[in-house]
């Protein structure tokens, strides 16, 4: 296999040793992993006990001995195994699942040498159009890794095996990937929500290794530019909230339901951390954890994802939801339709909201900060030019965008609309990529990373709850960046939250007099003026609408 740099990006986070142009695991771990896949007859682990001590001699011959278990990960594993496990589960679990396990986890490998193999060219076999293969997508570099279920299943194999070194990924600002400290939390202060936790994962591998997915899960990292970048789009400041002249966008509200059982085909957000997953491989069980128990595909994302800095966001397409409830009470067979690359269509979009920032998040540049954060999310890189000519003037005349009521540059327009000299698109891809790939998409009918469909946002409470901010504040906000983002909706789910027991007579009001995304923007603004001079003390409902009943009523 030639060298390639995504490869080198993230070899130093993989378990397995690149020589002489293959990848492979060194000949101990081969043996250990042969063992194992045949079954307890021969490797005898027929318990937690001895599962620990077989990941412990699978650590030792990788070399990563020497980086500690969290403390109490044996007691863990063999609590969940030998004790909350039934005795006849946990025998169908040692005697089917973990030896397809440990074979899946013995061919990675393999398989990740046939990624690479076609990582290029996704989209049109005619020729390389875009590296979609598994890399460190490093902070303020936008990109996309595409990785296939049977691949993903084998990198969460490796992370319950913990076998992933950690030595570096402090460095790189990356989240825990392996499963020690979630085993590690069970023991002592037995959780029930850490028990629930782990029989999403175990019935995740359950599942794959009785049949092994054939679909595709991309990850993208999406970046505003801070500054001014050629064709990106860049990191709005208050005037360009401010003069927006986009028309609010439609606003539903439910006080049921939950974000994940929408079914709009809206684009659903997680209300995440700026380490990717927060604390779902830890104690953490807020709503970020939750989707990562039910939909675990999101884990391997921790593999590669720095940290999120204030104007980027991650977007997951394709993630298989395996379980109805993080209170797992059964199987869930996912029934979205596939687009042509094999991705589910469910769009899952991480923003991470200000933690804990009383006062401050009525301050202008906590308002800039968490409406840039949410429109990174919500926005659609395939719509650049439409952005652009609607609003992302960056810096350009009147002239130089509209000359006459026409496009000064149709002449650089392909044959599908797309203005190669400003998509960005082209930058991150090349042009080449737009033209083929909206070739394909015309001429076949199929879903690309170019094309979207126009979808809504299905969001609710984020940034609350834990995180301490204001729950009508931050469906404003939300509003504001969908809106911007040329969606055509936004569904919110309430969760019961008694300061939004008004949201409908509050959206309706607005929506019936025609506000802009610059009217609404400047109202907000006025009132957290008002807020932190102590000239009002209501919640932003009521003294937009005075007639309203106040929230602490």
């Amino acid at each position: 296999m030639e060298e390639r740099e995504d490869l080198k990006s993230i070899l130093p986070y993989l378990p397995v040793v690149l020589r002489s142009s293959r990848l492979f695991w060194p000949s101990q771990v081969v043996e250990i992993l042969k063992s194992l896949a045949v079954g307890p007859d021969r490797s005898r682990v027929l318990s937690g006990e001895l599962l620990f001590a077989a990941i412990s001699n699978l650590r030792h011959a990788l070399s990563v001995s020497s980086e500690p278990f969290a403390p109490f990960a044996p007691q863990g594993y063999a609590l969940f195994f030998d004790e909350l496990m039934s005795k006849e589960k946990s025998k169908k679990w040692f005697e089917q699942v973990f030896p397809m396990l440990a074979n899946l986890v013995l061919r990675f490998p393999s398989l990740l040498e046939t990624h690479y193999q076609n990582a290029d060219g996704f989209i049109n076999r005619g020729g390389v159009v875009a590296k979609t293969g598994l890399c460190l997508l490093n902070s303020q570099e936008d990109g996309v890794v595409l990785l296939n279920q049977e691949l993903v299943g084998a990198l969460l194999g490796c992370s319950f095996f913990c076998l992933f070194p950690l030595a570096t990924r402090g460095d790189k600002h990356l989240p825990t990937i392996n499963f020690d400290h979630l085993f590690a939390s069970l023991y002592g202060s037995h959780n029930q929500n850490q028990e629930s936790k782990i029989n999403c994962i175990i019935h995740y591998f359950e599942r794959i290794c009785a049949n092994i997915p054939m679909g595709s899960v991309s990850f993208e990292r999406k970046v505003l530019a801070l500054g001014h970048r050629p064709l990106c789009i860049s990191y709005p400041d208050a005037k360009f909230w401010g003069t927006s002249t986009v028309p609010l966008c439609q606003f539903e509200a439910h006080s049921s339901g939950l974000i994940e059982d929408q079914s709009k085909g809206a684009l659903e957000v997680d209300f995440a951390n700026k380490y990717l997953g927060g604390g779902a491989l830890h104690r953490g069980c807020v709503q970020e954890e939750i989707r990562f128990m039910v939909n675990p595909e999101l884990i391997a994302g921790m593999l590669f994802l720095p940290a999120l800095a204030d104007n980027e966001s991650i977007e997951v397409v394709g993630a298989e939801r395996y379980a109805s409830s993080f209170r797992f009470s059964g199987d869930y067979v996912d029934k979205k339709e596939m687009d042509s690359l094999g991705r589910r269509k469910t769009r899952i979009i991480a923003i991470d909201a200000l933690c804990c920032p009383g006062m401050r998040q009525y301050r202008m540049k906590s308002l800039i900060r968490e409406t840039n954060k949410a429109f990174c999310g919500f926005i659609d890189q395939s719509k650049y030019h439409q952005y652009e000519r609607l609003f992302l003037k960056n810096g350009l005349s009147e002239n130089q965008h509209d000359q006459d009521g026409k496009d000064p540059d149709c002449t650089k327009r392909n044959s599908h609309g797309v203005n190669e000299a400003n998509s960005p698109l082209v930058e991150a891809y090349g042009g080449e990529f737009v033209n083929r790939a909206m070739k394909d998409s015309q001429q076949k009918g199929c879903q690309s990373l170019v094309n979207e469909d126009n979808m809504g946002i299905a969001t609710g409470n984020w940034g609350c709850g834990a995180f301490g901010g204001d729950p009508e504040l931050k469906t404003i906000i939300q509003w504001l960046a969908a809106s911007q983002a040329l969606r055509p909706f936004v569904s919110y789910y309430t969760f019961g939250e008694r300061a939004l027991r008004n949201i409908d007579l509050v959206t309706e009001w607005i929506l019936s007099h025609e506000w802009t995304v610059g009217d609404l923007w400047n109202m907000l603004v006025e009132y957290s003026s008002q807020l932190l001079n102590g000239e009002t003390s209501v919640g932003f409902f009521t003294w937009l609408i005075p007639t309203l009943p106040s929230r602490d009523s």
